[in-house]
């Protein structure tokens, strides 16, 4: 008769537990190497435990021009940027008044909001041949009641706001909580009848002083005001005593269709101002972007806000300008922060010009948000 061993039992177990420990050291070593080597979270972590960096210390230059020595989009992978872009956040925003100043003189010289971002009795006299902006060979005589439509003067002047926010549509909004920051602005410029229900306030806020509508919407959602127009009215309503602008003189589509605008809101009696774009504003501001890489059929409603906001106020925001499936830490965004339509392919090239919004972020011109807010 053969007895068994009482020692295997806890020799074989032994080993098991051995070989359990080892793959574990080992599962352990391969984390902290991708930790440690890999990405570099560990300091990157404790970077921003230590709190935001100083605009002008070594570090944040450091960031700052690993973002500007990109010279155009193609130069580096999309995951790339990301990253640069993350890194940057650990830096406190601060104007660079000479960089701001310089740029705002630029635009001064080619596009001049104060005197024609909006077309006015003074900059467009009675009798006018107005050019429009695509439809080159087109021609609208100013007649005395398109005149009358037309404000005095430019309402707003060069540096009249303190702080501006220009608010995008993008999914980078949702779950931002940045409505607060929004309406703590001085001035707030919306692009194309955007919903700020209470739904979405806690992200987008309601303060709205300049809202824009596309002649597109007009057609699609109203009939172009031929039929019913109280449901045009009551959208606008919900922007309280904003003033509305529309690219009128764009082509010849648009003009009809927008000066129903002004004949829709008079008849309810609503103060709201209705203004029109100059043609020759939107030409300038799309050749200067066009020198600076922008190369699009037409350049988007946020870019011609948010450079008219230069020359109005003295320092500017930006919120909603992300043109990426991806934020930027790489989690999946919907294309609006109210619904994921995506924009006809082609038409804008808005990687193009949210690469230009990064650039002027970083030499202290204007200020992209893009991660969440805690104002207030």
């Amino acid at each position: 008769m053969r007895y068994a061993d009482p020692s295997a039992n806890r020799d074989l177990l032994g080993n098991r537990t051995l070989l359990f420990i080892f793959i574990c050291a080992f599962a352990l070593v391969t984390l902290l190497q991708q930790i440690l080597y890999g990405r570099n979270y560990i300091k990157r972590y404790f970077e921003f435990y230590e709190g935001p960096f100083e605009y002008n210390s070594t570090r944040c230059l450091e960031l700052r021009h690993e973002i500007l020595e990109v010279k155009v989009l193609s130069m580096v992978k999309q995951s790339e940027l990301f990253d640069r872009w993350k890194s940057l956040q650990m830096c406190r925003w601060a104007m660079n008044i000479s960089e701001a100043n310089q740029f705002k003189s630029t635009l001064s010289r080619c596009c001049n909001a104060p005197s024609f971002l909006f077309t006015t009795q003074k900059n467009t006299p009675l009798g006018t041949k107005l050019k429009y902006e695509v439809d080159t060979s087109g021609i609208y005589h100013i007649n005395q009641e398109i005149f009358r439509m037309f404000p005095k003067d430019m309402p707003y002047y060069r540096s009249q706001f303190k702080k501006c926010a220009v608010v995008g549509n993008g999914g980078i909004l949702k779950n931002s909580r940045c409505g607060r920051e929004i309406n703590s602005a001085d001035f707030v410029f919306r692009c194309n009848l955007p919903p700020i229900s209470e739904k979405y306030t806690m992200d987008v806020g309601v303060k709205t002083d300049v809202v824009t509508v596309n002649p597109s919407i007009i057609t699609e959602r109203f009939h172009k005001l031929e039929k019913w127009r109280r449901p045009f009215y009551r959208v606008l309503q919900v922007y309280e005593n904003a003033s509305v602008l529309l690219p009128a003189f764009y082509n010849t589509r648009n003009t009809d269709v927008s000066i129903r605008v002004k004949y829709v809101l008079d008849d309810f009696e609503s103060p709201q101002a209705v203004y029109y774009f100059h043609p020759q504003y939107l030409v300038n501001v799309s050749r200067y972007w066009l020198s600076l890489g922008v190369r699009a059929k037409r350049i988007s409603t946020g870019l011609i806000l948010a450079t008219a906001a230069l020359e109005l106020c003295e320092e500017v925001h930006l919120f909603g300008f992300w043109a990426f499936p991806m934020n930027p830490s790489g989690l999946y965004i919907t294309h609006h922060y109210y619904d994921n339509v995506k924009p006809r392919p082609g038409f804008h090239a808005m990687p193009s010009e949210i690469f230009n919004f990064l650039h002027l972020h970083s030499r202290g011109i204007l200020r992209v948000h893009t991660g969440a807010c805690n104002c207030c």
